[in-house]
């Protein structure tokens, strides 16, 4: 780790050093009224909406929608099957070809509500802007999204197959992170001495105001939304595998959110600790690689120096647009069969995007990583699951 000291609060960066466009976002971090003794770079930071995707802000009384993300509690949850990989591999392509039509992809949703399957709208805040989705969630609750969103099958070093997936609070959680940052720009176009461009995109509302108070609790619900949309693309995973392998008993599935803000208390003081990109280095996480390449099941160090944070994945080290430019899309696919990973993915078109080289180099974040979490598993692809 590294300090840069050129601001109006130090970086701590982790890694190697980021873009350009990843530095300019992270010295505007280091630079809020609100921002509290450091920011954290964390060593797969890249250009976000406003704020670095891996990076961690602490702030004083005051939460930034933006900091957040726009895919709020997007995250990961991964569990152990105890299926040996050499009794899978013979019908992987049945198992991911059962979860490929179970699981809805890409802007598919459900075509029923899901409502009667989970608690969690028995516990929406009651914010009319919230309550108006509470019909179109319903029915994308349980799917999986586009992007870099997957669901993948891995091997560990015993031979034994995991599952793992990766998704979000879906359409619901961008049209709150989108309203509240409109409330956030709007006070911030007012003045006062908080102030900050709005070009920065780093809008922010006090946690004692009604729209911040309001924030709070809708980002909570989304955070529980979140998590059970993953629950329950996992119970579709494990009656995939189980319609194979009915004597299976799986693990206790781990699940970890990797764009929230919450109240903790770091360096004497209590602070809206903001991790976009990031995992609370506190117990178990999952660091996910990019697709093709390994994942990781790793124990954190809850490093004072990132505010008990670690990284989320890989990062990309490429832009989409740029990736589908420069990587054709055979070359993926190639580079997928000679790994040995199946991939059911109905629209190939923008495959590129989540290209291997589109990312950077999973062991490379770990070891820059190594004073913020252990790695304790090492996980490879088998077969993945996009939209």
């Amino acid at each position: 780790m590294r300090i840069i000291d050129t601001e109006r609060l130090p970086i701590h960066v982790w890694g190697e050093d980021a873009d350009e466009g990843t530095m300019r976002q992270t010295r505007n971090l280091a630079n809020l009224p609100v921002a509290r003794h450091h920011v954290a770079l964390l060593p797969d930071a890249h250009v976000g909406f406003g704020m670095p995707i891996g990076g961690v802000l602490a702030a004083a009384g005051a939460v930034v929608p933006h900091a957040v993300g726009l895919d709020i509690g997007c995250g990961v949850r991964a569990w152990r099957t105890n299926v040996p990989a050499v009794e899978l591999l013979r019908v992987r392509d049945g198992i991911l070809n059962d979860i490929q039509r179970s699981v809805p992809q890409g802007f598919e949703w459900h075509a029923t509500s899901q409502a009667e399957r989970t608690d969690v709208f028995d516990e929406m805040p009651d914010v009319p802007a919230l309550l108006a989705e509470r019909d179109k969630a319903a029915r994308q609750l349980g799917t999986l999204g586009g992007g870099n969103h997957f669901v993948e099958l891995q091997v560990d070093s015993a031979g034994v197959v995991w599952a793992m997936i990766h998704s979000g609070s879906r359409n619901v959680g961008k049209l709150m992170a989108d309203r509240y940052d409109a409330f956030a720009r709007e006070a911030a176009a007012r003045g006062g001495p908080d102030a900050v461009p709005l070009e920065w995109g780093l809008a922010h509302l006090s946690t004692e105001s009604e729209a911040g108070a309001e924030y709070l609790a809708v980002m909570e619900w989304c955070l529980r939304f979140a998590r059970e949309n993953r629950r329950l693309m996992a119970e579709a995973v494990q009656r995939a595998v189980a319609r194979h392998f009915p004597d299976e008993s799986p693990d206790d599935a781990l699940d970890v959110h990797h764009n929230y803000a919450t109240a903790e208390e770091h360096f004497g003081e209590l602070l809206i600790v903001h991790r976009k990109g990031a995992v609370r280095a506190e117990g178990r996480v999952i660091v996910p690689g990019s697709m093709g390449t390994a994942s990781y099941i790793g124990e954190g160090i809850a490093s004072p120096e990132s505010f008990e944070s670690c990284s989320h994945g890989a990062g990309r080290a490429m832009g989409r647009k740029q990736a589908v430019r420069t990587i054709p899309r055979e070359r993926v696919v190639a580079q997928l069969e000679e790994r040995g990973v199946r991939l059911f993915k109905a629209r190939r078109r923008d495959l590129a995007e989540e290209a291997p080289e589109a990312y950077k180099d999973i062991e490379a974040v770990m070891r820059a990583q190594a004073d913020l979490v252990e790695p304790l598993v090492r996980l490879t692809p088998i077969g993945v699951v996009k939209g």
